[in-house]
């Protein structure tokens, strides 16, 4: 599927579930951060192919493709798949940003690869390209008030006010650190963004 590599195609991804109920939920944190980083560079990611919304620019003598898939969470990774092999892009150009639970909101953590770490946005991805070996950008969003609270029912809760306040500054930072990755490569990335806090 990746026989030729384009090494100045980079894709972005921000990870969500498609529809106004789930907008403000915890899930939804790598399309809201899609949405800033579309903003930051001047772009709609409004265009509907590849079972999700995208766009293309130029970034830094770089294409660069955002993604927000609409496949709802579990199938991401067939809209990921989709336009990376259309436009020939290798898995270790291709970003993801999305929710994880065992960071508190505010804070990052910048990954190079890495197992799903049980979150299914990522485990979709992994199947679909046959490969962990995509960086990653965590957006903390909290861990279940109790061990028997549902997961579900918990990422696809919204945010408590205060919350909401440090999530707005981590969703910013992401932003950021995808673009960062792009510029400077993981480690520097992830030196610069991991354990981020308000």
């Amino acid at each position: 599927m990746f026989q030729k590599s384009n090494a100045e195609s980079w894709l972005i991804v921000g990870l969500g579930n498609p529809g106004k109920e789930y907008e403000r939920s915890r899930h939804n944190c790598g399309f809201r951060a899609m949405d800033i980083l579309a903003q930051n560079l001047g772009v709609k990611v409004d265009k509907l192919k590849f079972q999700g919304l995208y766009n293309q620019t130029n970034y830094n003598g770089r294409k660069l493709f955002l993604l927000k898939p609409q496949t709802y969470m579990n199938l991401s990774g067939r809209s990921v798949l989709q336009l990376s092999a259309f436009f020939k892009i290798p898995p270790q150009n291709i970003i993801v940003m999305f929710d994880d639970i065992s960071l508190e909101p505010g804070r990052l953590r910048i990954r190079a690869n890495g197992s799903a770490g049980g979150h299914n946005g990522i485990k979709s991805i992994i199947q679909e390209l046959g490969s962990q070996e995509f960086p990653r950008v965590k957006i903390g969003v909290g861990a279940k008030p109790t061990p028997e609270y549902d997961l579900a029912d918990w990422v696809l809760s919204s945010f408590s006010a205060q919350d909401e306040k440090a999530l707005s500054v981590s969703l910013k930072n992401a932003a950021d650190a995808a673009l960062a990755i792009i510029d400077h490569g993981v480690p520097e990335a992830a030196n610069r963004f991991n354990g981020s806090h308000p």
